[in-house]
């Protein structure tokens, strides 16, 4: 789920955008946010050992089997994508442009096919050309996603012409190559056959599953301990759950790239650091990045912002994202509206807008599944999330009469155990929802698996009362359709990855997506994005909580450093490190 960030929307605390009260006996005001619309430290020296870290590991460094935010830019380092985003800081940052293409998509008069030409000269790590058939076969293994892959979304596989087909592992074909809704005339060429009209597609061949895969390297599940590099740097080194060290691929050809830098001798990222330590090595500058990009835990946040030294080093970054409550449609007694209506109304939503870091770095109180960065975006408040926002108890007992639990219920929240501000909110939902009679019990889990095995698994789910579900959710791309699709469309629901972790399942809203996928008319498909916002807040199946920013730290030695509004974080690509 890729992060979208438009400008300075949320930033009200911040003066121009640009500048922060310093906090903690400093005078005036430091200057911070920089990288918001800056390059800093802008160099071409090389040569730097550019170290990171997060709290867990990513949910896979397979590229066609992970769908966190942060994974995308990281990913990008070893694998491009037919187009990806421009590497510029501030609202250019949201263009498509060309990676292994030579253009945009030309697509046909009835907007059913999209044909792509790829640039000549790239190859994998070991020196093997990139061919189209690569391409082809990543989507086909990504196919796969009740099985291996688990963890990707599923575009290709509801729109492509077979939607039937069983992914290249089961391809009964000689050559896995037997999905006829993707053709390759020939080995620069790549034709994509729908079954209707899908005006964003341009958008969706930005996702990693176009990251060419070569089939005589494919290693299933275990891909991910050496993807085949296209990207500036290659896999030296891989321990799951603990490191990984990349250095420079010497395949990659900068004059077909236009996007990323090579200016490292090493990326060094450690996994299962404590949050808090990581936080530390920061501000210790024993570091310089944090991996997962979701911001600052809460104390971390209060050193760096009380110190203006190290309060310049910070960005605010919009994210494009909604911090939400999940309601399980499938989880009694949350199966009847009401119920979960009580819910919306319960949520002391400035007790959780705390919990993720106030105004500046927790983000703006949310009354909308859509964030106002996103295109389609419409104004409204249907359950007083603005005019009452501590939670209006008198209508939370109404709703609680009317789905027959008028003294209140017991039900299990979920949330991931490696953020505190995560853990926060769950328990400041926990503490709103008891003073209306909702009992709840709150079970943490590892991020890396929260949506495999977890929250993202509807058995799971079912089989432990998970009724009530932490989230976080960044546009696949920047429109209504990238940031609603894979969570309210019922056909988006997985057994395993599965985003749609409230399940909702509404005839009206897979309707209106259909509506709005199809249109070439800009302005109807963002009116239809605003309707199927309001059907899914009318079923209550998500509590918004805040519109997010994140808190980022950027170590004072970085070159080139900014953030990507595509990603709503620092675009990794393009980072280097002086004084190694």
């Amino acid at each position: 789920m890729v992060g979208v960030a438009l400008g300075c929307v949320g930033l009200a605390v911040l003066t121009a955008c640009g500048q922060a009260a310093g906090g903690g006996g400093g005078s005036g005001s430091v200057t911070q946010n920089e990288a918001l619309t800056s390059v800093i430290n802008p160099s071409s020296a090389t040569g730097g050992i550019l170290k990171m870290a997060e709290s867990d590991q990513p949910d896979s460094t397979d590229p066609g089997n992970t769908y966190y935010a942060y994974t995308v830019p990281f990913e990008r380092l070893y694998a491009r994508t037919l187009e990806t985003y421009a590497a510029v800081p501030g609202a250019k940052g949201l263009q498509v442009v060309p990676d292994l293409a030579t253009g945009p998509g030309q697509v046909s008069s009835d907007g059913l096919t999209w044909t792509y030409h790829i640039k000549p000269n790239i190859q994998f790590e070991d020196g093997e050309a990139v061919t189209t058939q690569d391409i082809k076969y990543a989507v086909e293994r990504s196919a796969n996603y009740t099985t291996v892959l688990p963890n990707g979304p599923v575009y290709f596989q509801q729109y492509l012409t077979d939607p039937k087909y069983p992914g290249a592992y089961n391809d009964p074909s000689p050559d896995k190559m037997g999905l006829t809704g993707i053709t390759t005339p020939d080995n620069t060429t790549i034709v994509f056959h729908l079954q209707q009209p899908f005006a964003d597609f341009d958008y969706l061949v930005t996702m990693l599953e176009t990251a060419p895969v070569p089939p005589s390297k494919d290693t299933g599940a275990n891909y991910q301990n050496h993807p085949q590099s296209t990207g500036p740097y290659m896999f030296k080194s891989y321990q799951p759950g603990k490191s990984l060290t990349l250095v420079p691929n010497p395949k990659w050809n900068a004059s077909t790239d236009t996007t990323r830098k090579q200016l490292n001798k090493e990326i060094d990222v450690t996994f299962g650091v404590n949050a808090d330590d990581v936080d530390s090595r920061l501000l210790n500058n024993s570091i310089d990045l944090d991996l997962q990009s979701a911001g600052m835990q809460p104390n971390g946040r209060a050193k760096a912002l009380s110190d203006p030294t190290e309060a310049k080093n910070t960005d605010a970054v919009p994210a494009g994202r909604l911090w939400y409550i999940a309601l399980n449609t499938q989880v009694a007694p949350l199966n009847n509206v009401h119920c979960r209506q009580a819910v919306e109304y319960a949520v002391d939503k400035v007790a959780a807008q705390t919990a993720y870091g106030g105004p500046m770095a927790g983000g703006q109180i949310a009354s909308t599944v859509l964030p106002p960065t996103v295109t389609g975006y419409t104004k409204y408040d249907d359950y007083e999330a603005l005019t009452q926002p501590h939670g209006d108890d008198v209508k939370a007992k109404q709703q609680l009469a009317l789905c027959g639990q008028p003294n209140g219920f017991t039900v299990n929240i979920s949330a991931r155990s490696d953020r505190d501000f995560e853990m926060n909110a769950a328990t400041a939902v926990q503490q709103s929802l008891s003073k209306v009679g909702i009992h709840t019990d709150i079970q943490g889990f590892p991020h890396s698996t929260y949506l495999t095995d977890f929250a993202g698994s509807p058995a799971y789910v079912h089989q432990h009362d998970l009724g009530i579900m932490m989230m976080g959710w960044a546009a696949d791309w920047p429109d209504g359709y990238g940031f609603l699709q894979q969570i309210v469309d019922s056909r988006a629901i997985k057994p395993a990855g599965n985003s749609n972790i409230e399940e909702e399942n509404n005839p009206d809203v897979n309707k209106l997506i259909d509506q709005a996928s199809s249109s070439n008319n800009a302005s109807q498909r963002n009116q239809i994005y605003g309707q199927i916002d309001k059907l899914v807040m009318q079923d209550a199946v998500i509590v918004p909580e805040v519109y997010a920013n994140a808190l980022l730290y950027r170590n004072p030695n970085l070159t080139n450093v900014y953030a990507n509004e595509a990603y709503g974080m620092y675009d990794f690509s393009t980072i280097g490190v002086s004084g190694s």
